[in-house]
């Protein structure tokens, strides 16, 4: 009895572009520090694919508004 080829349906799916609006920016506040540093995790086009980041609160809050961000944290 034959079986026909097994098809590896993750190396047909990499093969494929997945489409992102690289417009999109994501921000999640982990921790606001007692030293005025906020902790937290940034995000393009995917908000589940993150970078953690650290800067102090007002070059936090100029980060968010030049990269108009979509917060996740509220």
């Amino acid at each position: 009895m034959t079986h026909p080829p097994r098809t590896n349906h993750l190396a047909a799916a990499a093969d494929e572009p997945l489409a992102v609006d690289t417009s999109r920016r994501f921000v999640r506040v982990t921790e606001r520090r007692a030293d005025g540093l906020v902790a937290f995790e940034f995000a393009i086009g995917w908000p589940e694919l993150a970078v953690e980041l650290l800067l102090p609160a007002a070059a936090f809050a100029e980060f968010c508004e030049r990269n108009q961000v979509q917060r996740l944290d509220r």
